[in-house]
C-alpha cells in the first residue's frame, strides 16, 4: 500500500524530507506506457479530455465553466513574478506590476486571444486590478517564503507539467511550483491553498505519474511534496513504482466517472 508522509511545515521538516527522499525511484519504460494508453483507449469519449489532479481529488465529476478571477489568477502571476524576482532583485510588488503589465501591453497590441488572461485583465476595473495584485503578491510571497529555507538548488518551476496519452485523446496535467535539484535526483514541490482533505494523497501521486511519464527518460522525481501554507503542513509521496502506478489507477478511474457523468447528463 502507497504510503503518504506528513509534517509541519518548516524549513527544517521541509529539508528532512528532501533529504530522506529515496534514491532508488520508478522508471517508466515504453511498455508502461502502452498500458496506460491502452486503459485510456478503453475509455472512450467523443472529445478531448485534459484529466489533472482536481479531478482525482474530485472523483471524476466534471468541473463548472471555468472564469477568471484574482483567486485563479494569482497561481500564474504570482510565479512568474516570482521568477522576475530571481533573475533580477526587486521588490515583489514590482515584479507583480511587470508581470501585469507585459500581459496588458500583450493585449494593446492585439496578440491576447479572447479568452485568455491578457484579454481578461485588460477589460477589468482599477478595484479588481487591485485584488489581483495582493492575491499575486501573497502567491509569490508564501511561494518563495517557502523555497528560500532550503539547503540545495532551486528554482521556480517554468511551467506545469504536461502528458499526451498516445491515441486515447487525453491530455493529463501536473502542476508543479518548485523544482529542487539534489544530487541524487529531483524534489517536486507543489503549492496548495486552505488545507489538506482527505484526497490530497491521490492528488499528489496524480501529480506525481504526470511529472515522471513527461520526463525524458520516464525518471520519478524522488519525492513530491505538498505545502499548505494556510494550515502549516507539507506532505509528501515518494517516486516509487508503488506511487506512479496507483497514480495511474486514479487517472484511470476519473476517466471512466467523468464519462458516466457525461452520460447520465446526455440522458
Amino acid at each position: 500500500m502507497s504510503s503518504l508522509v506528513q509534517r509541519r511545515l518548516t524549513p527544517r521538516d521541509v529539508g528532512e524530507l528532501i533529504d530522506a527522499a529515496p534514491v532508488d525511484v520508478a522508471l517508466m519504460s515504453e511498455e508502461h506506457r502502452a498500458s496506460l494508453a491502452s486503459r485510456f483507449r478503453a475509455v472512450p469519449i467523443p472529445d478531448h479530455r485534459r484529466l489533472d489532479a482536481w479531478m482525482v481529488e474530485q472523483a471524476g465529476r466534471p468541473p463548472g465553466p471555468f472564469a477568471w478571477s484574482p483567486v485563479t489568477v494569482r497561481r500564474i502571476l504570482g510565479n512568474n513574478a516570482a521568477r522576475r524576482v530571481m533573475r533580477t532583485p526587486d521588490t515583489i510588488l514590482n515584479a507583480v506590476r511587470d508581470e501585469l503589465a507585459d500581459q496588458l501591453l500583450r493585449a494593446v497590441k492585439g496578440y491576447a486571444r479572447p479568452g485568455s488572461l491578457g484579454h481578461w485583465l485588460a477589460g477589468v476595473s482599477h478595484p479588481v486590478l487591485g485584488l489581483i495584485t495582493a492575491e499575486a503578491i501573497n502567491w509569490a510571497t508564501q511561494t518563495l517564503q517557502c523555497a528560500e529555507g532550503l539547503d540545495h538548488e532551486w528554482r521556480i518551476a517554468s511551467s506545469d507539467v504536461y502528458y499526451d496519452v498516445a491515441g486515447a485523446r487525453t491530455t493529463l496535467r501536473g502542476r508543479r511550483d518548485v523544482v529542487v535539484d539534489t544530487d541524487s535526483g529531483r524534489v517536486i514541490i507543489r503549492i496548495r491553498s486552505g488545507q489538506p482533505g482527505k484526497s490530497a494523497g491521490p492528488g499528489l501521486r496524480s501529480d506525481l505519474v504526470v511529472e515522471t511519464l513527461a520526463h525524458r527518460e520516464g525518471l520519478a522525481p524522488r519525492r513530491y511534496l505538498g505545502l499548505w501554507p494556510d494550515a502549516g503542513l507539507v506532505l509528501g509521496v515518494d517516486g516509487s513504482m508503488e506511487n506512479v502506478r496507483a497514480g495511474a489507477r486514479d487517472f484511470v478511474r476519473a476517466a471512466v466517472a467523468q464519462r458516466r457523468h457525461g452520460v447520465d447528463r446526455a440522458a
